[in-house]
């Protein structure tokens, strides 16, 4: 159960945000350490998934960002958004990559876009070409953020920073969201990440750990967020693997290993742009808690992360071993689920079929008050919307 001390914004919630990933950045594959044409990032592979899930009851669905390999985030979410009908998309935006006036407005009208079915997701990792510290890439994250704000809930941007400089009327940048705009999730270790989020961010996302190591991350945000008189929501992201037994949810863990070579999994890891974060050494410590299978507590198993960097771990078993899992997630505080799988497609529909009608799905938008309560009808076979 969850922490008391824990003080959680959507205390109130029976249900959660259960979302899907976009592999708009590569990385989709059926066996890890390969990546065949047919798996790899195009318009018509990530939009396929992104629409199936969307069909299927997804709530929302992250839409990553990666400069070496892909495809643009907000170019493909702004070209997908019109085809879909009830899912969010949680765009992911590298702070500085954009001039912030000119972001809010190119947020602003995806937003309209979507008539207020977006999400954001803040990262501050290095840009291209570039090496700085932890708290200068904070310092500029959190400088964007407050002009992005400024931008959709006031007259005029009057920003001064070390970063920018800025006076703009603001008529041309107003989102479709109200109440601030869209809902901001945030993913970050170190203390300027963690004071950031919690000073302006809605939803802090984690990286697959022990529950404990969970709940110890929970607590330091909840602390830090009650320093500036806020809460924040909880979310996790995880990779799935559910099949109707345990047994066989196992073998399809190990079918994914079975063609990696230890020296091209270290490639993979260290291609990244944040292969040297803090978050990144934590899902490398997880592997070293593990069992020889790589199971660091029942049904978290940590091989991914021996092909990629980053989100390291799945969630292994039957659909009713998964159902108590994630049950005992929300009763520690995690309002917000993006899940992934190998291959993404695939998994989209088996985690749809099997578990996913069993669970009670929200809007994070919407029960936070960001735009009107919907009740869409809910396609068959697809989890309980509140």
């Amino acid at each position: 159960m969850k922490n008391k001390s824990i003080q959680i914004r959507s205390e109130h919630l029976d249900g959660a945000e259960i979302s899907w990933f976009a592999p708009i950045c590569n990385g989709d594959t059926e066996f890890l350490g390969e990546m065949p044409d047919q798996y790899k990032s195009n318009w018509k592979n990530a939009s396929e998934i992104l629409l199936t899930a969307d069909k299927l009851g997804y709530r929302n669905i992250l839409c990553p960002s990666s400069y070496q390999v892909g495809q643009d985030t907000m170019t493909f979410a702004s070209a997908v958004a019109p085809l879909t009908k009830n899912i969010n998309l949680l765009a992911a935006i590298r702070c500085g990559e954009v001039h912030p006036p000119m972001l809010a407005r190119a947020i602003a009208t995806l937003d309209h876009i979507l008539e207020g079915r977006l999400t954001i997701n803040i990262i501050s990792s290095n840009l291209p070409g570039t090496e700085e510290t932890s708290e200068t890439r904070y310092k500029r994250s959190r400088e964007v953020i407050e002009i992005l704000k400024q931008a959709w809930t006031k007259a005029e941007i009057d920003f001064k920073g070390d970063f920018y400089n800025i006076k703009l009327p603001t008529a041309p940048v107003k989102p479709y969201q109200q109440n601030g705009g869209p809902l901001l999730y945030f993913g970050g270790y170190s203390p300027p990440g963690v004071d950031l989020c919690a000073e302006h961010c809605d939803v802090y996302l984690m990286w697959p750990e022990t529950e404990e190591r969970l709940g110890g991350l929970m607590q330091n945000m909840s602390n830090k967020a009650a320093e500036y008189g806020r809460k924040v929501d909880f979310g996790l992201r995880i990779h799935m693997i559910v099949r109707e037994t345990e047994e066989e949810a196992r073998a399809h863990a190990r079918k994914l290993m079975s063609k990696l070579e230890p020296e091209k999994g270290k490639e993979i890891r260290e291609r990244a742009l944040d292969a040297k974060s803090y978050g990144v050494s934590r899902q490398a410590d997880m592997r070293t808690l593990a069992d020889e299978e790589g199971y660091a507590e029942p049904n978290l198993w940590t091989g991914i992360g021996r092909a990629r960097s980053g989100c390291g771990a799945a969630l292994v078993g039957n659909p009713q071993q998964i159902i108590a899992k994630l049950q005992r997630y929300m009763d520690m505080g995690i309002r917000s689920f993006i899940f992934s799988g190998y291959p993404h497609l695939e998994e989209c529909e088996i985690f749809a079929k099997l578990v996913l009608p069993h669970l009670k799905t929200v809007s994070l938008p919407e029960v936070q008050g960001r735009r009107p309560k919907e009740t869409p009808a809910t396609p068959l076979g697809v989890g309980k919307r509140v």
